[in-house]
């Protein structure tokens, strides 16, 4: 089946009863794949995918298999997962533009108390990333082995948004590690928010 994501469109394969969901506004730029799918229904999904499982779909697909690295082994994917999870499931979508609005005009909460907010979050998923981090005797520069990872992926934007907080990074220094190995990668650098047109 193909897929071409210029218009933000990606197949996920998906149980017999989901229906199609939405499609969102357009990339600035194609990116073209293909995959099987394997269920009797599919649905889009957004890109990138607010999930882990959309993500890592792609990762393992000819799309990303360039420049993300994908581990060999079950149990290692399992392992980014993991890691790429605590950001995206347990630390990013309480965090969100949606929920930090709805805290200042529902709650009359000011920025003080938005940051608290946000740095309960943050500590929480950073501690864990941390202890995964440093359980792992064979990591190299990054979350996992010597390249990049979906973990990595879901990992610096996380950085860049825990220092707008005023998080202070002092306490994870494995995780100031891995942040300062992928900015000397030029796909992340070129990611960066202070590098995109709309920069203020």
């Amino acid at each position: 089946m193909d897929f071409d994501l210029r218009d933000k469109r990606v197949f996920v394969t998906a149980g017999p009863r989901e229906s199609a969901g939405r499609l969102r506004s357009p990339l600035p730029k194609p990116v073209r794949g293909s995959m099987s799918a394997t269920s009797t229904a599919v649905r889009w999904t957004h890109w990138p995918g607010k999930a882990p499982a959309s993500l890592s779909m792609c990762a393992t697909s000819r799309i990303a298999s360039d420049a993300v690295n994908v581990p060999a082994s079950p149990e290692d994917r399992a392992r980014v997962r993991a890691l790429a999870a605590i950001v995206g499931c347990d630390i990013h979508p309480v965090n969100n533009r949606r929920i930090l609005e709805a805290l200042r005009h529902e709650f009359s909460a000011d920025d003080a108390a938005v940051h608290r907010w946000c740095a309960t979050w943050i500590n929480d998923g950073f501690e864990a990333i941390e202890a995964l981090l440093a359980a792992d005797a064979h990591r190299g520069d990054f979350c996992f082995g010597r390249a990049p990872t979906l973990a990595d992926v879901y990992l610096i934007p996380q950085v860049e948004s825990a220092r707008r907080f005023k998080v202070d990074m002092g306490r994870w220094p494995l995780i100031v590690a891995v942040d300062a190995a992928c900015a000397l990668i030029d796909a992340f650098r070129r990611a960066a928010p202070a590098m995109q047109p709309d920069a203020a």
